[in-house]
């Protein structure tokens, strides 16, 4: 499957001549210890299934038991290890046995209470500002309905970084300033408008006359104006899809059921019908990645760490090319393709992480809905046999009484060793910082253009020994370990992030307080960039961070 290019933007990176490492007498110049990043580290031993269940009207159902349930996994029943039921904010009955015990499942004696821990991600990256406003103070009016038990955390993407508003609160006061900091702060989807209007405006000039020719409107793949803007969409939507997977990742384990409020602001589930907006044009190129491709990294996280998602609809881009971006332009179908496919991609990751999609009039009215669904569930848990491979294993659970409608998770991923510390490792450097993250001194050379559009920048490391583990081989210490660079350019593209692996070998062993020196060389477009390095010990399991901007040199 071919993944998305950032509009050809994204820098390009390329580390070269990987200099020998040695051990340099110096103290790192950074004494005082990062703040953690957001959250905890991800230690998911058990799977949590939070079970809704409702008759033919709606209405929530209370008293069923384990018996009551049946649990599948990839079709086959397994045993329900722990069993909750929570009713109005209170742990009801917990069924006894050894695996009540097991770290990652909650231990509540009957009456209880179970605080919900409510994670807010803002998408300033594709929402209109007035859209945004409206939901933000529908929310900051809400936030009373916060429980003694409950906490909230609020974060914003604007594309290029995120940045935590608030960290976990209870406090109605320190929220409520929080979302007014949001409401403040600039939105840009009247830029992601812009980008729609100049694709329309240029398949008009192209067509003589209506958006699509008679020719055009039947064709079933994608020209070369058409891909383009299909690519920079889908690389645009992956970018903000990333922020809130590493958001998740960055808050992993706070107490009491664990919910997500996903501010989007229009993201279509097809880039690709998107772009051509006809129902009557079926496209057979899908060489493009669909919703089920971008939004899946999210849904994974969210499933594997516990949360429940709640997507609010912050109506954005898809209001179409209409001179006025508050007002949608249906199609000339009647129907608002473009609309539509928002509210799929919302539809779809409520739907896999056993929540449910706000649309419309819901998004001003989120935390009293949510509040009002997360109060009253069972609480399921059952350790899979883990075996590291990164496969999927669908979870279906189902009551044995006919008539009622089950709604939960819908599936959990088997993460590897190397898929955990990616996700870690690549979070912390999204954040700038990880729990228990160790600076890493870093320091730019001189940029040197090498070619139209690229540029080249050394880059020297000073790898503190104290951070680092050691293993005498041969004679010599040795330590393995894994380098990853980052680097987002002036458009807020992210390129991808490589991991290279390297060895420092040092003749003798490192004295504590001493540093490794690491030289290699960033091949970049030549634009500004923000770098971040992160070198990752797996031994240890410390990650070292470092920040830097990149100008290009004069020409």
């Amino acid at each position: 499957m071919r993944k998305f290019r950032s509009g050809g933007l994204a820098a390009a990176i390329l580390l070269a001549a990987l200099a020998p490492a040695i051990a340099v007498a110096q103290q790192p110049p950074a004494n005082q210890p990062p703040q953690s990043v957001f959250g905890e580290q991800i230690d998911v031993r058990v799977v949590n299934v939070e079970v809704v269940v409702t008759d033919k009207q709606g209405n929530r159902v209370a008293g069923f038991t384990p018996a009551d349930f049946r649990l599948k996994v990839d079709g086959k029943v397994v045993p329900i290890e722990y069993f909750n039921e929570v009713r109005g904010g209170s742990a009801i009955a917990l069924a006894e046995s050894p695996a009540s015990t097991i770290k990652g499942l909650p231990s509540l004696a009957p009456g209880s209470p179970v605080g919900t821990s409510y994670l807010v991600f803002i998408d300033d990256f594709f929402s209109l500002a007035p859209r945004r406003d409206e939901v933000l103070r529908s929310l900051k009016d809400q936030l009373s309905r916060l429980g003694p038990d409950d906490r909230m955390a609020i974060v914003a993407f604007n594309g290029g970084s995120i940045e935590m508003l608030s960290s976990w609160s209870n406090s109605v006061r320190q929220l409520g300033m929080a979302i007014e900091k949001a409401i403040g702060e600039p939105a840009q989807g009247l830029t992601r408008f812009a980008e729609l209007r100049s694709f329309e405006s240029s398949r008009r000039l192209i067509s003589g006359g209506p958006a699509f020719d008679t020719r055009q409107a039947f064709s079933q793949r994608l020209d070369i104006e058409e891909v383009e803007y299909a690519e920079r969409l889908g690389a645009q939507t992956e970018r903000v899809v990333s922020a809130a997977t590493s958001t998740l990742r960055g808050f992993a384990s706070p107490p009491g059921r664990k919910v997500m409020l996903l501010l989007a602001g229009g993201w279509p589930f097809s880039p690709a019908d998107y772009v051509v907006n006809n129902p009557n044009r079926p496209i057979l190129d899908r060489d493009l990645p669909r919703g089920d491709d971008i939004f899946r990294p999210l849904a994974d996280t969210a499933n594997r760490l516990g949360y429940t998602i709640y997507p609010l609809d912050v109506p954005g881009v898809e209001s179409g090319a209409s001179a006025d971006a508050s007002q949608a332009v249906p199609s000339v179908t009647g129907l608002n393709i473009r609309e539509q496919e928002h509210e799929a991609s919302l539809q779809w990751v409520a739907q896999q992480t056993g929540g449910r999609a706000l649309l419309n009039a819901l998004s001003r009215d989120a935390l009293n809905t949510v509040e009002s669904d997360t109060r009253s569930y069972y609480w399921l848990g059952f350790t899979p046999s883990w075996q590291g491979n990164d496969k999927r294993h669908k979870v279906e659970v189902d009551v044995t009484h006919p008539g009622f409608k089950v709604r939960a998770r819908e599936d959990f991923l088997d993460l590897s060793r190397k898929g955990e510390v990616s996700m870690q490792v690549e979070s912390a450097m999204l954040f700038g910082n990880a729990p228990d993250s160790v600076p890493l001194p870093m320091k730019l050379g001189t940029a040197a253009i090498t070619g139209r559009r690229e540029m080249e920048v050394p880059l020297a490391l000073a790898i503190p020994t104290d951070a680092i583990t050691f293993v005498p081989v041969n004679n010599k210490y040795t330590a393995e370990l894994e380098l990853r660079i980052s680097a987002v350019d002036a458009t807020g593209a992210r390129a991808p992030v490589p991991v290279i692996p390297f060895t420092v070998t040092t003749a003798t062993q490192p004295k504590a307080g001493t540093a490794i020196k690491y030289e290699t060389r960033v091949k970049l477009r030549r634009m500004v960039h923000h770098l971040t390095v992160a070198v990752f010990d797996p031994l240890s399991g410390k990650i070292l961070t470092a920040q830097t901007d990149v100008a290009p040199p004069p020409k």
